[in-house]
């Protein structure tokens, strides 16, 4: 066998050497090197650097076939996955250590003084968001010996393919062949007691609480589950104990005599693993263990002869991160802002700005108020996405009843949230708005009061003259969008025009939606009074939403529909649309390849629609006119409806009759009562003006839409044009930066902007990974995922929500995450994190809908009562609690979803 020549300095470093780096000596051995050189009490030892574990693999000819056999083996089955590490292992446990290897090893163990040490493995991959490396690579403690030693190593760099080490990469999208092994060796720790702090709390997130688990022994049977150890709640800053739980420690494992450990059954339930005076000493070190490296921690510890020692440090991957620059005290409040606008992904560092000029500028404009993008303070980010700090609102009376109506109609669960976070004691106290407050808020209905006066009276009129404006603002931009060909004056024309356009038309659009909403909460009240004691007719007070006209989200699926239908004239373009999936029927129409007929049918319905896209508020992500994908999926999901009654413009004529229906048995009911001539006039003149102006919910967000499809349009001609210079690799690289980096490359700052772009790539894919997103954050680190409380009984195999649009449907249940890769068949249950307009195509195939978010309002609801379809928002963790092919009963009326069997 050959050997390959190493230094010893490739092979072996010491514990405390300066050189460390993730791949060198993987994020164990590079924590433990950082908290040795800043003098924490870390065992005495050295690090068994990654070129001795892929130099073993080498000669031993194993890469390729560990590979291969990695590789074959299915995500989804555990036998396979077992059997493939089994034959890795195997594999590894005949090899032949390298001469090189060994005298090397063999040197560092006997400068060490060969004592008995712990040999712990430290993988290169980096930890994820919600998703960690820990506990997956294997640990050998009191290891004694040469042999013993050199073997132990061996089987930490083969327990890099342990089966869940496999399946972890394999379902998160890390390459096999990018990851390898260091090990690191320290002298054995002979603890009294052992655990793991975290210098924040992991189950609330809380960063002023340090949470301490400790049991007897050494800390091996803590972490492996084996027992349930005491836990200590601390007081960050002052070291103050909040409280103490003692466990059961019903067994504790110790060091053995000559090599190994031993378990001894002996249960110590009343025995503090740890005294109060080393619990206060340990979270003062794990304080400062947090500081150097700027992040909550998780840390293993080991106490003996009255001394602590760190064994470990890593962040805590689980938290989810606070917007910079906030503190725990003063507390702030954040709502997400995608939870809202069902918008669940990480958002691009370009978007971000996008959204904070539109509503941290440009709302602000509207009060009176002058912004910009560093000095606006609404809008902040944390996780890659926008959170609206709306702790002024909850300081103040008033603005409590104002973040209480705005968060309920959006998303109950926040509202529920919010209202259990106002019951705590440091909420008692609110005061009244400020008087410059007050001028703002003034100067603001000084604009929007007129308007709402006057949809009132001439409803109709208002609406047309509100359309008309936004067509003509929207001609102004795109005419001045033109003037903007170079990359600095398009940033500029991006910087001021945005955020003064929506200063100037949010106000009017306020003015016109405020009524219809107003007419909406009272018609549904006077509902709720007149059908008191008939509970099926409150439940279908809500069907007077359905068929509301002149909402442009719904008239796009018509169109498309329509779009659909004349494709569907002719049948050898139906057997193209049949033949190709979307993917290559999209390609063709970019390439002008598609048949005639549906080449022009599909440009039409793009030159007006195709500036939208899915999570279109971000101004980074691609809209269909670029890629339409996913209109040719919905398509090909349109033509496979036969029944004319199925038909979407006959479902939206239908709800129409519907929602006359209700309105007029409303009116009916009202007339029998006292008074009730007065009260169905009422009615009738409420209901006009709803179904006037309550369509127009969504023509705000289309107008910005378009004007952010402008911009996106000018920055993909000026990134490719600095894509052709090789200052970036691919145009839409652009939306991977801030504003004013932009400024800078548009200046020719020599900064290497393609590593640049690169890791925010890369941190962008990582987030897109995480699995779940709060819908509430507090700047104390506390992330309130799901605030609905059910007050009902909880029934196996039900899932409870907000009902939203009535009617009960039976289907069978479609998961999706992403409409371009999905093409649902009538009738399924379309089960989703969260929706915005570019995902509503796809209601028109759906038999139901049920989302992890959303209120009342949100885009999702309103197209699911306008088509009929029965839906349920705000069911939480939905998409993992139900999986595709599951039988389910959405009841749009109680918000139950009812898993049905087989």
């Amino acid at each position: 066998m050959s050997n390959p020549i190493l230094n010893t300095a490739d092979i072996v470093l010491p514990l405390h050497t300066p050189d460390a780096t993730l791949a060198l000596v993987g994020g164990k051995g590079l924590n433990l090197a950082r908290l040795a050189q800043s003098g924490f009490a870390v065992p005495g030892g050295f690090l068994v650097a990654t070129q001795a574990y892929r130099t073993y693999v080498a000669a031993n000819h194993m890469r390729a076939w560990i590979l291969d056999v990695a590789q074959r083996a299915r995500v989804d089955d555990p036998a396979a996955l077992e059997a493939a590490s089994a034959a890795i292992r195997a594999r590894f446990a005949e090899g032949v250590m390298p001469e090189t290897i060994r005298q090397a090893l063999t040197a560092a163990y006997a400068a060490l003084g060969q004592p008995a040490v712990a040999v712990r493995s430290s993988a290169t991959a980096e930890d994820l968001p919600d998703l960690s490396f820990a506990g997956q690579q294997d640990t050998f403690l009191n290891v004694t010996g040469e042999a013993a030693l050199l073997r132990a190593i061996i089987d930490c760099w083969s327990s890099l393919w342990t089966a869940r080490a496999i399946g972890y990469r394999s379902r998160n999208q890390i390459a096999h062949d990018e990851v390898a092994l260091a090990v690191v060796v320290q002298q054995m720790v002979e603890s009294e007691a052992a655990g793991v702090l975290f210098t924040a709390n992991p189950l609330t997130g809380n960063r002023s609480e340090t949470v301490i688990d400790a049991t007897l022994g050494l800390g091996e049977a803590l972490v492996s589950g084996q027992v349930e150890p005491d836990q200590y709640v601390v007081q960050t800053a002052t070291g103050r104990i909040l409280s103490k739980t003692l466990g059961a420690k019903a067994l504790a494992i110790y060091t053995r005599p000559g090599g190994g450990t031993a378990t001894v059954h002996d249960g110590a339930a009343q025995q503090q693993a740890l005294p109060d005076a080393a619990i206060a000493e340990l979270a003062a070190l794990g304080r400062d263990v947090a500081a150097l490296y700027g992040a909550p921690q998780d840390i293993e510890w080991a106490w003996a002869g009255g001394k602590l020692h760190l064994l470990q440090a890593r962040p805590i991957t689980s938290l989810f991160p606070t917007p910079a620059g906030t503190q725990a005290d003063p507390l702030e409040v954040f709502v997400s802002l995608g939870a809202v606008q069902g918008v669940l992904d990480p958002l691009t560092p370009l978007g971000r700005d996008g959204l904070a000029l539109m509503i941290g500028c440009g709302i602000a404009g509207g009060f009176g108020l002058q912004r910009t993008l560093r000095t606006q303070t609404l809008l902040h980010a944390a996780g890659e996405r926008l959170w609206a700090r709306v702790t002024p609102l909850l300081r103040n009376r008033i603005g409590r009843k104002i973040a209480h109506a705005a968060v309920g109609m959006a998303d109950p669960h926040v509202k529920q949230a919010l209202g259990q976070l106002l019951a705590e004691p440091a909420w008692a106290v609110a005061g009244w708005p400020q008087p410059t407050t007050l001028r703002h808020i003034a100067y603001f209905f000084r604009r929007v009061l007129p308007l709402v006066a006057a949809s009132l009276l001439w409803p109709d009129d208002s609406r047309r003259r509100f359309q008309l404006e936004f067509a003509r603002a929207f001609e102004q931009f795109a005419a001045q969008a033109r003037h903007a060909t170079s990359l600095s004056a398009r940033l500029a024309f991006f910087e001021t025009e945005l955020p003064r356009y929506v200063a100037t038309f949010f106000p009017r659009a306020i003015g016109r939606l405020l009524p219809g909403m107003l007419m909406l909460n009272r018609l549904l009240a006077l509902a709720n009074r007149a059908w008191a004691d008939d509970e099926a007719q409150r439940q279908r007070a809500l069907e007077m939403t359905r068929g509301l006209p002149h909402n442009v989200t719904t008239e796009m699926d018509l169109a498309l529909w329509a779009t659909a239908q004349a494709i569907r004239e002719n049948v050898e373009v139906v057997t193209h649309f049949q033949r190709f999936d979307a993917a290559a029927l999209a390609q063709q129409y970019l390439a002008d390849q598609l048949p005639r007929a549906a080449q022009k049918a599909i440009h039409a319905f793009l030159t007006h629609y195709g500036v939208r896209g899915v999570a279109e508020i971000d101004l980074g992500r691609p809209r269909w006119r670029e890629y339409p994908a996913q209109m040719m999926q919905t398509i090909q999901s349109y033509l496979r409806i036969d029944d004319p009654a199925q038909a979407p413009d006959a479902v939206f004529r239908r709800g129409e009759a519907v929602a006359q229906g209700v309105i007029d048995a409303l009116r009916a009911t009202l007339r029998r009562q006292p008074g009730g001539r007065l009260k169905a006039a009422l009615v009738g003149w409420m209901a006009t003006r709803y179904r006037a102006l309550a369509g127009l919910r969504e023509s705000p967000k289309f107008f910005f839409i378009q004007m952010l499809g402008i911009v996106r349009e000018g920055l993909l001609q000026s990134g490719a044009d600095l894509a052709a210079q090789g200052v970036i690799e691919q145009p839409d690289d652009l939306f991977y930066l801030h504003l004013d980096e932009l400024k800078g490359l548009a200046a020719g700052y020599a900064i290497p902007w393609k590593a640049l772009v690169a890791e925010r790539r890369a941190r962008y894919e990582r987030e897109k990974l995480r699995r779940q997103t709060p819908r509430l954050l507090l700047s104390d680190g506390r992330a309130i995922y799901d605030g609905f409380q059910s007050t009902g009984p909880q029934r196996d195999g039900v899932l409870t929500g907000t009902p939203v649009s009535p009617g009960v449907v039976e289907g069978v249940v479609h998961v999706v995450f992403d409409p371009h890769a999905a093409q649902l068949a009538p009738g399924e249950i379309l089960v989703c994190p969260g929706t915005d307009p570019a995902w509503t195509p796809l209601f028109l195939a759906a038999g139901g809908l049920v989302m992890e978010v959303g209120g009342l309002m949100t885009h999702g609801s309103v197209v699911a009562r306008e088509y009929g379809i029965p839906a349920v928002v705000g069911v939480h963790d939905v998409t993992s609690r139900l999986q595709s092919g599951q039988r389910v009963r959405v009841d749009g009326s109680t918000g139950e979803v009812a898993v049905l069997a087989g």
